[in-house]
């Protein structure tokens, strides 16, 4: 990839554009989530682990983030053309023309979008259970504030 930074930037950029507009879609299924969720689930949520919420969302939402995500992901990035700037990329790459078309680009951007959301949830949650000027409502005083 020596060479080719200007191009990988624009990759990445195009790549991260997708991923904001699928964002927004997550509000919707994390309040399924939470509606789906039993007492069990949430007794281990508060309970458990300073990112158990996080676990907990991770672990009922994933499947369908996903299939939310991968149309808008790749709408987005056929609208940037990211896919043919990484096939381009790729191209120009010693040994590189081998592997375009070996690598789902969507799929990818997908599950790292995904990884993000939660890496940040999680980041969130730990602030809330840790640090009480995080708890700026009287429910979260009340949830996270005795712990």
């Amino acid at each position: 990839m020596i060479g080719m930074g200007e191009r990988v930037d624009e990759l990445e950029v195009g790549m991260n554009r997708a991923a904001e507009k699928a964002t927004p879609e997550a509000k919707k299924i994390f309040i399924a989530a939470v509606k789906k969720m039993s007492f069990d689930d949430a007794r281990k949520i508060l309970t458990g682990s300073n990112t158990a919420a996080t676990e907990y969302f991770k672990h009922a939402s994933s499947e369908d983030l996903t299939t939310a995500f991968s149309p808008i992901v790749n709408r987005s990035m056929q609208r940037v053309g990211v896919v043919q700037q990484y096939n381009r990329v790729l191209a120009s790459t010693p040994g590189g023309s081998a592997l375009v078309g070996q690598f789902d680009l969507n799929k990818y951007v997908v599950a790292r979008t995904l990884d993000g959301l939660f890496l940040m949830l999680g980041k969130e949650e730990k602030k809330i259970r840790t640090d009480p000027a995080a708890q700026t409502t009287s429910l979260l005083r009340e949830v996270f504030g005795g712990k």
